[in-house]
Order: C-alpha cells, then structure tokens, then sequence
C-alpha cells in the first residue's frame, strides 16, 4: 500500500540520520544479542528512551547543558558539532541505544570507549579556568541536564507518560549509567533532579559559545530546506521545556498563548508522526 511505503521510506530516512550508514548492523546487534542487560524490558528508562520524545528532549538537553560555561567550551573546542553535527548525534544515539537496550558486555565496552575519548579532552576556558571532559562534577552536570531534558519530554510528549514513582525511578536508572562514566553524584529520584538543578545554577550562564549553538540548534541546522519546518517544530518544543531562567539567559522568546496551543499541539503531532514512522513492521 502506498501508505505503508511512504511510511518505511520516512522511518529509514530518519533512522538513518539518526543512527548513521551502520544504524541496522548496530541495531541487530543491540537487540539481537542474548545475554543479561542493565535494565529490564519493562523499565522506566527503556520507556524513556525508547520513545519519539526523545527527538525534543534532545534538543532541549542540547541547550540546557551549553549554559554551563565549562562544558560548552569543551564541547566548542573538541566535539566537531559544527563541522560533523550528523557524525556527533549518531555517535550519541548509538551510546543511548547500547547502554540502555544493550548487553551488560556491550554496554560496559561503550563507557569504557567514552571514558578513553573523556581522558583526551582538556584544556583552559577563556576566564582561565582549566577544564577536562572526565571531570566527576561536569559529567555530573552533563548528566544532570539529559535526565531534567529527556523526562521532561517524555512526560509532555511520551506515548506512555509515567506517574510519579516511575518518574523517580528513571532518575535512578538513568544514574547508573552517569556513575559508569564517572560522575560524582548523580540524583536518584525526582526530587534531587530538581534540587541538582538548583544547586548548579551558581555556575550556569550564557557565553557566547553558548548563544552561538543555540542558533546553530534552532536557526541553522545543517538540514535541506524541505525538512526544516518539521524540526522547527521539534525544536520549538525543545525551547519549551527549557526552564524559564535558560531561556532567558540564552535570550529565546516565550509568547506563552502560541506556545501553549499551537506549538505544543505541533509538537505532539510530530511525535507522532515518527512514532508511526519508526514502528518495527508487523
């Protein structure tokens, strides 16, 4: 049916471009593997992750994380976001999938390749700080923002919303692999992610860098013409998430009647246009 062709053409369009040229031999090998996981099949960090959410959670975890003037440097001076942004989300979507569908093996195998990459990466910001990518208290924050971001839109977005106690035990799941990296102290329920938050604002504001890759995220993505209304909305809805202290420090507008009506029903309309998009055939 031409539905269903139209359907597995966008799906392997946009799985590609998330996933990369070798996206269906990692993805056999994530899923198909035998062997014990980290987390089991019913899991609120399987739910999370698993689900179309993630495309706005990304964007959003993307430019929460940038105010953090340590972390962007290192990701400004070391991670080719500019020049091989493709390259960089496919790398990091691989990681998501490994370590949260993975085996144990395969997901012990991907932190140790991350931690040698983290081990490379140091150097002085521009206010003379020095910095390294393996900091425990910067992959804390780091991971910080990815929990806050990627339940946040699973919660507005998600399939399945989860209630609150399920919420609390994505924030401990999703810390086992933040520990496995090395951060210090990763929050483990919903409270302390958002105390986490609180307690690193102190260190948060918006350098040029920073500004500078939000408007590479929402007003250049190196995307053809055709597809970029479609991430607009996407990242519109990303922008939504984002506390209003972030937003104000990046300097992104909030027009709250549009935002709350026609960006957020674009939004749930995208999610579930990849949903349908992506579905394993029958």
């Amino acid at each position: 049916m031409l539905v269903d062709t139209m359907r597995m053409r966008f799906g392997s369009a946009l799985f590609s471009r998330v996933a990369g040229p070798d996206g269906p031999v990692n993805r056999a090998r994530i899923h198909d593997t035998p062997g014990p996981r980290w987390f089991a099949a019913d899991s609120p960090v399987r739910r999370v992750h698993g689900d179309a959410s993630m495309f706005i959670g990304g964007i959003a975890a993307l430019l929460l994380q940038s105010l953090h003037p340590l972390a962007m440097v290192a990701v400004d001076a070391h991670s080719g976001y500019k020049g091989d942004p493709w390259g960089r989300l496919q790398r990091t979507s691989t990681f998501l999938a490994v370590t949260t569908f993975g085996t144990e093996e395969h997901a012990t195998d991907a932190v140790d390749r991350v931690r040698a990459v983290h081990a490379r990466i140091r150097g002085t910001a521009p206010d003379g700080r020095s910095y390294r990518a393996d900091d425990p208290h910067l992959l804390t924050w780091v991971h910080t923002a990815e929990a806050y971001c990627f339940l946040g839109a699973h919660q507005r977005f998600g399939a399945h919303p989860l209630d609150e106690a399920a919420c609390s035990r994505y924030v401990a799941e999703s810390a086992r692999v933040a520990r496995s990296l090395g951060a210090d102290d990763p929050p483990l329920d919903l409270l302390a992610l958002r105390r986490a938050l609180v307690a690193y604002r102190p260190e948060l504001r918006a350098t040029p860098a920073a500004r500078e890759a939000a408007r590479f995220l929402l007003l250049t993505p190196p995307l053809p013409w055709a597809a970029r209304p479609a991430y607009g909305v996407l990242a519109a809805n990303a922008v939504g998430l984002l506390p209003g202290w972030a937003r104000r420090a990046l300097h992104l507008p909030y027009v709250p009647v549009v935002e709350e009506t026609v960006v957020r029903m674009g939004g749930h309309g995208m999610t579930r246009a990849i949903r349908w998009a992506m579905r394993p055939p029958a």
